[in-house]
Order: structure tokens, then C-alpha cells, then sequence
């Protein structure tokens, strides 16, 4: 969620959330040249934020409520930003395709929108010593040392998805 806050900010639609109840979440849009941005920060919990995904975006989804999709993309045209356990804290990384590894959240997308083809900006926040620790370490807050790290973290997290964006928005617009 702090990185789509960060993004919004660089868009300048930080203050344009809008709460939409078919979808379960908040929405905000922006312009990138010629490309237009859909953010949205599902209601919903992890697990199921494929659901929201899913019923506000995605042409062809199967939805469980059975709504119609209100932006009509595909899923590759789908950006999911999420945490990443198995990378350091502060390490940011850009995945075409590919498993779930194990993210909940990344699983309900894939599932909703029965596709793996969504890119992931991946947001490493390390790992817990303990096994045992996993759920509350990913529910739990930054400590201040790790509030210290976040910003240019979240500059980095940014700048790799409007760089990939501003890439597929050139290479679509000039043919095959």
C-alpha cells in the first residue's frame, strides 16, 4: 500500500481515492502520457484481493459475484505490487509471469483472473528468523530503523514501474 500511495503522489492523484463497492476497494486515476493508470487498493483481505482485482479490472475474469468489470483490460495489462519475504528489505524487482511462490494474495489474483501473466513489482521486506513468525511479520509494522529505509525504497519501487509501464506503452504504440 505505501508504494501505490507513492505512486498516486507522483501521479498527483494522492487526493482522488474513490471508494467503489462493486469492486470492494479504493480507485484512483491518472494519466501517463498517452497510457491511462487505474490504482487500486482492494478492501478486501489479502487472500481474497484477487476478487476485487478481478470484478474492477479484467476482461474475461471469472468472478464468483459474477460483476461486470468496469475498465475492461487483460490481465497482462494488470501491474500487482506486493511484498516479497524471500527478497532482503529494500530490494525491488520487476516479474513477468511466473508462480505465486507462495504469496496468498498473488495466488487470489491468479486465481480470479486465470492468468499468471500479470507483471509484480516485487518489494522485498526480508524474512523473519522464525518460521513460526511469518503471519505476524507480514501483518506487522516496520520498525523505525525500517521506517528510516522505506522512501528511497519506495522511489526505487516506483521508478521500475513507470520505467516498465512507459516501456510497453512505447513498444504498443509503435507496432509489431
Amino acid at each position: 500500500m505505501a508504494v501505490l500511495g507513492q505512486l498516486a503522489r507522483r501521479l498527483g492523484v494522492a487526493e482522488s481515492w474513490e471508494r467503489d463497492r462493486r469492486c470492494a476497494a479504493d480507485l484512483a486515476q491518472a494519466s501517463l502520457g498517452d497510457a491511462q493508470l487505474v490504482l487500486l487498493r482492494p478492501r478486501r483481505l489479502m487472500n481474497l484481493n484477487g476478487h476485487s482485482v478481478a470484478q474492477a479490472v479484467v476482461t474475461g475474469a471469472t468472478v464468483s459475484l459474477g460483476q461486470v468489470e468496469l475498465f475492461g483490460l487483460t490481465a497482462e495489462e494488470v501491474y500487482l505490487v506486493h511484498d516479497e519475504l524471500d527478497k532482503p528489505l529494500g530490494k525491488v524487482a520487476l516479474k513477468l509471469g511466473g508462480s505465486a511462490r507462495g504469496h496468498n494474495g498473488v495466488r487470489s489474483c491468479m486465481s480470479c483472473l486465470n492468468s499468471n501473466a500479470m507483471p509484480r513489482l516485487q518489494v522485498g521486506i526480508g524474512r523473519p528468523t522464525h518460521r513460526d513468525a511469518v503471519q505476524a511479520y507480514v501483518l506487522g509494522r516496520f520498525s523505525p530503523a525500517e521506517q528510516e529505509l522505506l522512501p528511497p525504497v519506495l522511489e526505487r519501487a516506483v521508478d521500475l514501474l513507470l520505467g516498465h509501464i512507459h516501456q510497453r506503452s512505447r513498444e504498443s504504440s509503435s507496432g509489431p
